[in-house]
């Protein structure tokens, strides 16, 4: 199970503007090198964006379609392969003080992918979903003009430094 999640410095609503903005999707997802809206509107449910995944010179027309959604909170794609086959792709949006953890949970559903599911491939998809939340963070984070929040200025830490406290 190809579970990942990383906490976004950017609200949940920032967040949600960039997944429901199908123009960006080649910016946040890896693999795409780029990207067509095909029918509907996305993120509506049936919407489909197609893509081009670029491997040297072989080059694979694939597409995603929306399956499940609610607003503001939740993303559920399938990405078709071609001959690999399908997989369901899950974004999940959950508010975090101010900021916003976001879920991706993958798992492969038709085809040849499933049948060749393996500790490898789960990690080869930890990796892809590392660079696709970083991908996210930074876009979102960006849109935001919240790069980093530094901590408010009357923050205290746990552990206070006094010259002479210290024990040889």
């Amino acid at each position: 199970m190809a579970v990942r999640h990383r906490l976004v410095q950017a609200t949940p609503q920032a967040v949600w503007d960039v997944l429901a903005d199908g123009d960006l999707y080649v910016q946040w997802v890896v693999g795409p090198s780029d990207s067509t809206p095909e029918a509907g509107h996305w993120p509506q449910v049936g919407a489909t964006i197609a893509y081009e995944v670029r491997l040297g010179p072989l080059r694979l027309n694939n597409e995603s379609v929306v399956r499940h959604k609610v607003d503001g909170s939740l993303l559920e794609i399938e990405a078709k392969a071609g001959r690999l086959g399908t997989a369901r792709i899950s974004v999940e949006l959950r508010a975090w003080g101010e900021e916003c953890l976001v879920i991706v949970d993958e798992h492969p559903l038709r085809g040849p992918g499933g049948l060749l599911h393996n500790a490898a491939v789960e990690a080869l998809i930890q990796v892809r979903h590392r660079a696709m939340l970083a991908r996210l963070a930074g876009l979102c984070e960006s849109r935001a003009g919240e790069r980093s929040r530094p901590d408010p200025p009357d923050t205290a830490g746990s552990v206070e430094y006094r010259p002479g406290d210290g024990r040889a």
